[in-house]
């Protein structure tokens, strides 16, 4: 019996506008069958019902995934006023109601408190872990689930839209971490009316827009093509976060082999995180001093 066929050496980003119905991970699966890479992931889940910006790595790219998780992110998302849902989203069960409708003026005025360094307690179904078990799970099987409050960066919260009294649309730009449905609770909660958010789109992700995303209908056109790999972005669009070095042929050398390698700096300190590339490719992560770069992670391209 042969061996299994374990996939291709494939390098790179593929930005996916997620459509709603459908999980992250889900998403990531359908990329990695169609590309038919040995490895993938994604830097952020979505929720199933969300959509826009989900960045998926491929191959070496999955090294870079922790600089877009860092990076800010934006979203634009509705919230219904006068109810609160056990989930903070449509999808969930509607536990209180209020006839209070709030002016733009108080919405706006609300908003200022969950702007800035705020601590927020994320949703009670959500993938946080209490004791060793995701809180949704706790909380589907009934149980009195209480999340500790965390530290969340909100840049910019801002009202865009009042489509009629019932319903307010909102922008966020946030850092790693944030919870689009406990703001909407938050919110709605400060205004006296309850809230839960009944649609919400990634806009942009770091270096990612959602305008540049490629459908999963698109994907699953050119699944196992010799065209789909067109689609990819460079494994180097998920290092602009940090400074790009050139090093010489002999420090791609030893950089490779996990080594310190000899690079060419001039806006970086001793200490400082960047990377390195030889010839137009990423070749390592790392730490530079004194003239050579020392690698943390090492990219096998």
């Amino acid at each position: 019996m042969g061996r299994r066929k374990k996939g291709r050496d494939v390098h790179g980003w593929l930005v996916v506008d997620k459509p709603a119905g459908i999980s992250s991970n889900a998403v990531v699966n359908k990329v990695r069958w169609a590309f038919d890479a040995k490895k993938a992931g994604h830097a952020g889940t979505l929720d199933p019902e969300a959509t826009g910006v989900l960045a998926v790595a491929l191959g070496e790219a999955t090294k870079t995934v922790p600089y877009i998780t860092d990076a800010l992110k934006a979203y634009r998302f509705t919230v219904r006023l006068g109810q609160a849902t056990n989930t903070d989203d449509a999808e969930g069960e509607v536990i209180s109601e209020s006839e209070t409708r709030p002016s733009d003026d108080e919405i706006v005025a609300a908003l200022a408190p969950l702007t800035g360094d705020i601590m927020q307690v994320p949703p009670k179904f959500s993938a946080v872990k209490i004791d060793g078990q995701r809180a949704y799970k706790l909380a589907r099987d009934g149980e009195d689930v209480e999340i500790e409050a965390r530290p969340l960066f909100v840049e910019d919260l801002k009202l865009v839209d009042r489509p009629d009294a019932d319903h307010v649309t909102l922008e966020m730009t946030c850092g790693k971490g944030g919870y689009v449905r406990a703001i909407a609770r938050d919110l709605g909660e400060a205004l006296g009316c309850y809230g839960h958010v009944r649609e919400l789109r990634r806009i942009w992700s770091g270096p990612f827009v959602a305008e540049e995303g490629v459908s999963m209908a698109r994907i699953e056109e050119l699944a196992n093509s010799d065209e789909i790999d067109a689609l990819l972005l460079p494994l180097s669009e998920g290092l602009t976060s940090l400074p790009e070095l050139k090093c010489t042929h002999e420090g791609a050398t030893r950089l490779r082999h996990g080594n310190p390698g000899m690079v060419i700096a001039s806006d970086v300190d001793y200490g400082d995180e960047a990377w390195a590339s030889y010839d137009g490719e990423p070749v390592a992560v790392g730490i530079y001093k004194a003239g050579e770069l020392h690698p943390s992670r090492v990219f096998n391209l």
